[in-house]
């Protein structure tokens, strides 16, 4: 009867499905490009689930200034699927690799409309309840005057505390080797003034 009731409970456990958790998904926060650049676009989750033959990638883009996104990208079944309709249809690259939870597109030649918020979404089942995860493309004729300004005067500024330290390190050197000395000189002529002086004439 033990048995019975242990093979049926070994059975039960079987049918019941698996109870599914969270998902975490990352991507980056804010990239830049040129204009006529290539850019990846990255896109990976965390999940307790070994990684599903069911996994899925999902990108959407909203561009700056609209209220609603549009599909570009769909990763399902093993292949993927880019929208043939949409602005990137003839320059996005799927790059990922799904087995190592890496959903990464890339864009090409990129230009000024392509500005706006890219938003990666995935699914491990059973784990498919997690947030999306968004990233900023912002693209540029040539790097930002302030971006390149700041970044001249931090370089400038490491590099003039650099020299400074030298500077002071060699001159502290200096007048330790300048104290040293006069104090040697110093020393000596009073060791010579003593075996000079008229008291100790007496002994020669």
């Amino acid at each position: 009867m033990l048995t019975i009731l242990a093979l049926a409970s070994i059975v039960l456990l079987g049918i019941v499905p698996q109870q599914s958790e969270a998902i975490v998904i990352y991507t980056g926060w804010e990239r830049h490009a040129l204009v006529g650049s290539d850019i990846r676009l990255s896109c990976s989750f965390f999940s307790w689930r070994w990684t599903s033959e069911d996994v899925t990638f999902s990108w959407s883009y909203r561009p700056d200034g609209a209220r609603d996104s549009i599909s570009i990208f769909h990763y399902t079944g093993g292949a993927p699927y880019v929208d043939n309709k949409g602005p990137f249809r003839d320059r996005l690259e799927f790059v990922g690799n799904p087995a190592r939870r890496d959903g990464s597109i890339l864009l090409k030649n990129l230009d000024y409309g392509d500005n706006g918020t890219f938003t990666c979404d995935a699914k491990n089942p059973p784990d498919i309840v997690g947030r999306a995860s968004s990233v900023r493309l912002l693209v540029f004729e040539k790097v930002p005057i302030q971006a390149g300004v700041i970044t001249g005067a931090i370089i400038g500024a490491v590099l003039g505390l650099l020299v400074l330290i030298v500077v002071i390190y060699y001159l502290m050197r200096f007048l330790v080797a300048r104290r040293v000395f006069n104090l040697s000189v110093r020393f000596s002529e009073r060791i010579s003034q003593a075996f000079t002086s008229p008291d100790c004439s007496r002994f020669h």
